[in-house]
């Protein structure tokens, strides 16, 4: 059996698996405040990990992420 594709971003996902898969994503976390993208140890963290680090609210975002998506 393949390997779905995933139809939306989850805030369990690494920011790698996220970038690699939508890689306009990385345009509205940066303006969300998710500004640690360049940090090459952020790219194993979760949405969620990051979100937690800089006091956003990962549910937001996710759902915010995959809003913005769904229009482009």
């Amino acid at each position: 059996m393949k390997n779905k594709k995933p139809t939306q971003i989850k805030k369990t996902m690494t920011f790698a698996e996220i970038m690699q898969k939508w890689p306009k994503a990385g345009e509205i976390l940066m303006k969300s405040g998710m500004h640690c993208l360049g940090c090459p140890a952020a790219m194993y963290e979760t949405l969620e990990q990051g979100a937690l680090m800089h006091g956003l609210n990962a549910d937001k975002i996710t759902e915010e992420l995959n809003k913005k998506l769904r229009k482009k």
